[in-house]
């Protein structure tokens, strides 16, 4: 029996979640003690943003509540929130029953949108490190 492509998306977004969870209270309760945090290599050695860069502190500053701010460290992990999310809650409560909710279609854009949003961080950041001195810290 061939899976639908949601229905494939849908477990690979469980596993993933659940793995995150676990490296989660992993790093913060134990890891982050330890591990040593090394810096970019693009930026400290070559002297530009890679398109990851920011990605971590986003992170951090959504959980904290902070939006603005984790866009400004990084907009795809926001955009990966609405998107990603969006998919997972409208696909769960579609299995769960709810029949008036449909889950959302897997869509090419959905990446297409991901790759240009990390294509502008990277150009707006180098611009503004390199023509104007700004640093995203």
């Amino acid at each position: 029996m061939k899976k639908e492509l949601e229905t494939e998306l849908f477990h690979i977004g469980l596993v993933f979640l659940a793995l995150g969870i676990l490296a989660g209270i992993l790093y913060f309760s134990v890891l982050r003690y330890i591990l040593p945090q090394f810096p970019c290599f693009l930026s400290s050695v070559v002297g530009i943003y890679c398109p990851g860069c920011g990605g971590t502190r986003a992170v951090t500053a959504l959980l904290q509540g902070h939006i603005l701010l984790s866009i400004w460290y990084h907009p795809l992990v926001l955009y990966m929130v609405v998107i990603g999310g969006g998919f997972m809650v409208t696909q769960g409560l579609h299995r769960l029953g709810i029949k008036r909710i449909h889950g959302w279609k897997f869509h090419p854009w959905y990446l297409y949108g991901a790759v240009f949003v990390i294509g502008c961080n990277f150009l707006i950041k180098n611009a503004l490190r390199l023509l104007w001195g700004v640093t995203i810290q």
